[in-house]
């Protein structure tokens, strides 16, 4: 067989059903061997879009995404969304085409270092130079993607190699096995005795957890040692909604009992966290009182931003178990329980305008339970995080680390493809919307129900409420009170929706999204007056939050 229909072999010998991509001149050779194969290709209108569908897809079903595009042009639209999966820890697999190694060097028409761009913002990438050298290169990318700290991997192939001519014999193990990173138990017992003396102690839980798939230990650890317990953006669901000690997300835009809650405690117990910028505000302030446990899978976070008095590194699921101790902390679960009440949210919002916390809180409320929600980046970005709960992190897909507008749609794509028994809503602000906008044809051919509200402030929001609070109200290129009438923009698509502008307007609009049996666009108009609260300012100790009340 050819390189191409090789490739499409080993990656249905790695269960992959479904890619994501958009063809082109160096990649042509697998685009036609694709044309008969029982892989499911969907044909996304940006590169861009297409890995952003491919990690939505990883996200929401715990498998490797897979994207693919051409050289060129093609591979560098790629890089953004591979510096996404790169942050934030997501296993993909893309494919590129490569001109011709006998052009190589020449300048050739489309010809660009993507190995070498690529280099940043993978956990490898490779160069396949032989027809000979792809299968095993392709289960190499795959076993790097899964093992340890998942990742992004690029494979660039030149089209003669895609061409060439192979007599295949499958390897005798034609899959490689993820490689198991060892896990150290020998600071488990140190890790229970500080536990165990801990007065004030404090679960910390980032998004390492789920991945690890250590959910349930996790529960089990929660349950036998009481304690609050925060997380970060990627680990939103992580803790069950019935646990009545957990605090919320901490962090910049965290919520104001969990900052103070973890600003105060004596035992920070970092669960497959990195103790992000986000998360600590001032480092040297951060959680000055206490001593800290981290667990992880990736040796170079450990110690790397803060010290660890007991670090353990390896499995969650066994490392959990091992490290349960006794609690006795009934006060500190008490002062907790206090501060969750003097600093819970409101929703009396005055006038009949709509009022985002108050309308995503709605939603979240009349959601199926195992919806997965989709986040662009911005203000809605952390109103969602703020106000909706999840049953799962699977359930709740932001661009963390990165922080990439247009994130939200495609990722929608992947995770509606993955769980396609599952109701999956983007919700996206009008700025952000904007960007990978012309996925909207995905979901048409693809005829995909995906829900999509629009949280829409004609603003870019949280840049404006930066310039607002700390560029003294000069609102450099902010404006975007000339967007496109979504509505209208939806049914170009042939994708029905409703604009909406009052509070009493909410739950009528959701009931009909949600009754649609199809892709549904929904307007959401909001003042351009609201901003996020609370708002750790740069450089400040997460105590020190900027409320609507000091603003």
């Amino acid at each position: 067989m050819k390189g191409a229909e090789l490739v499409l072999q080993v990656l249905q010998q790695h269960g992959v059903e479904t890619i994501f991509g958009y063809p082109g001149g160096a990649i042509m050779p697998i685009y036609d061997a694709l044309y008969q194969s029982t892989v499911k290709h969907y044909l996304c209108r940006h590169e861009q879009g297409g890995a952003f569908s491919a990690i939505g897809f990883a996200r929401a079903s715990g498998k490797v995404g897979v994207c693919m595009a051409t050289s060129g042009p093609g591979a560098t639209n790629l890089i953004t969304s591979l510096a996404d999966a790169m942050l934030d820890s997501v296993p993909v697999v893309a494919i590129t085409g490569q001109v011709s190694q006998a052009v190589m060097g020449s300048d050739a028409f489309q010809e660009i270092d993507v190995l070498g761009l690529s280099l940043a913002v993978t956990k490898h990438s490779f160069m396949v130079r032989s027809v000979e050298e792809l299968e095993a290169t392709l289960n190499q990318a795959f076993a790097i993607a899964k093992s340890g700290r998942p990742g992004p991997v690029l494979v660039d192939i030149p089209k003669d190699v895609q061409l060439a001519e192979i007599d295949y014999q499958p390897l005798a193990s034609n899959t490689q096995k993820a490689v198991s990173v060892p896990t150290s138990l020998a600071n488990a017992a140190k890790a229970r005795a500080l536990i165990a003396a801990a007065k004030k102690p404090m679960a910390y839980i980032g998004g390492g957890v789920h991945m690890a798939g250590a959910m349930p230990q996790l529960q089990q650890f929660l349950a036998d040692n009481p304690m609050p317990s925060v997380t970060t953006l990627k680990a939103m669901g992580s803790v069950a909604k019935d646990n009545t000690h957990y605090m919320g997300m901490l962090g910049m835009h965290g919520t104001q009992a969990a900052n103070l809650a973890v600003q105060q405690c004596d035992l920070l117990i970092c669960l497959g966290a990195r103790f992000d910028d986000r998360v600590t505000g001032n480092l040297q302030k951060f959680a000055p009182h206490a001593k800290v446990i981290h667990v992880d899978i990736d040796p170079a976070e450990i110690n790397k931003v803060r010290f660890a008095d007991a670090a353990l590194l390896g499995d969650m699921k066994q490392i959990l178990p091992a490290i349960s101790a006794s609690t006795n902390c009934d006060e500190w679960l008490a002062h907790c329980a206090t501060l969750k009440q003097q600093h819970g949210w409101r929703y009396d919002h005055p006038g009949e305008r709509i009022y985002a916390p108050l309308m995503l809180k709605q939603l979240s409320e009349r959601m199926p339970d195992n919806s997965v929600v989709c986040c662009d980046v911005g203000q809605h970005q952390m109103w969602v995080a703020q106000h909706m709960r999840f049953s799962s992190p699977r359930n709740h897909l932001s661009s963390g680390g990165l922080g990439t507008m247009g994130f939200g749609l495609p990722a929608a794509i992947g995770a509606k493809l993955a769980r396609p028994q599952d109701t999956v809503i983007t919700v996206s602000g009008d700025g952000s919307f904007m960007m990978n906008v012309q996925e909207l044809a995905t979901i048409k051919r693809f005829r995909l129900p995906v829900k999509i509200v629009v949280v829409d402030n004609q603003r870019l929001g949280m840049v404006k409420q930066w310039q607002q609070l700390f560029f003294n109200e000069r609102y450099s290129e902010t404006d975007l009170s000339d967007n496109p009438d979504f509505v209208a923009l939806a049914a170009a698509f042939a994708i029905p929706g409703h604009c909406i502008t009052r509070k009493d307007e909410v739950e009528g609009a959701l009931e009909a999204m949600f009754t649609w049996p199809g892709p549904y666009l929904l307007h959401v108009c909001i003042d351009d007056k609201d901003n996020v609260w609370p708002l750790v300012p740069p450089g400040a100790a997460n105590e020190d939050m900027m409320t609507e009340a000091k603003a």
